[in-house]
């Protein structure tokens, strides 16, 4: 059991986890091309017409799963700041740096495609909605970390104060979530839930799934992408990256 853990240990080093990126890569980039061509097919052509909202509840397919990875991409980030405080391994702070772009564009996403659906339902583009309003904290959150990283030449003391703010925005995430449970807000609660069956369509369900594992695929796709040229860029005067350079070239 030992010896299992330290081989897969042995990933956290930079020099180590570089080449088995681009595998992950590699397959997360197909699958996330399949599921999301998939997705999109069920959702404009398979899934029935929604009985109160038309047509036009159609973009929840994106609206949903975006505002799901964002919450999710941010706790993994979350996670991996706390394993870089703990542990000081150099890579962890790497992934969540990897991962903040893509966590931002999903909390963009949501919010853009809440706006389109909401304009029909609601007869407004945007309201202060406790749900709506915590998820744009989380977009400044995610556009905060990015700023604060950047701000700080030296990466260590980048990697310490931007993680101490990835921990302490935590705490949005269960507001954004439990906010129509909590206050009296326009935005509905959620159809699907852990502890009770869910309300929605068959189809629909299975549509939302496939669209948010395909999201879920792109987010490793792209994380995969950019951790390679971070890992490149901080690590350049390493022997390694030398050689790999040179070997490339």
């Amino acid at each position: 059991m030992s010896s299992r853990l330290v081989n897969w240990f042995r990933f956290s080093s930079p020099a180590t986890f570089y080449p088995l990126s681009r595998k992950i890569g590699a397959i997360s980039t197909i699958v996330a091309v399949v599921l999301i061509a998939i997705g999109l097919y069920m959702s404009f052509f398979v899934a029935p017409t929604d009985y109160k909202q038309g047509e036009g509840y159609r973009i929840i397919f994106v609206h949903v799963p975006a505002s799901w990875m964002s919450m999710f991409i941010y706790l993994v980030m979350a996670g991996w700041a706390a394993l870089g405080l703990i542990f000081n391994t150099r890579l962890s702070s790497m992934m969540a740096q990897a991962l903040a772009p893509t966590g931002a564009m999903f909390a963009f996403l949501s919010l853009w495609t809440g706006s389109f659906w909401g304009k029909p339902m609601w007869g407004t583009w945007w309201v202060w909605d406790a749900r709506i309003t915590s998820e744009l904290i989380l977009l400044f959150l995610y556009l905060g970390y990015m700023a604060l990283r950047a701000a700080i030449d030296d990466p260590r003391r980048g990697d310490r104060a931007s993680a101490i703010l990835l921990l302490v925005g935590v705490v949005n995430v269960p507001i954004i979530y439990y906010s129509v449970q909590w206050w009296n807000t326009l935005h509905q609660g959620s159809t699907i839930k852990m502890s009770e069956e869910s309300t929605m369509d068959e189809t629909m369900l299975i549509t939302m799934l496939i669209m948010t594992l395909g999201f879920w695929a792109y987010s490793i796709a792209v994380a995969m992408a950019r951790l390679r040229s971070v890992i490149l860029e901080r690590e350049r005067s390493a022997n390694w990256v030398r050689e790999l350079a040179r070997g490339e070239l």
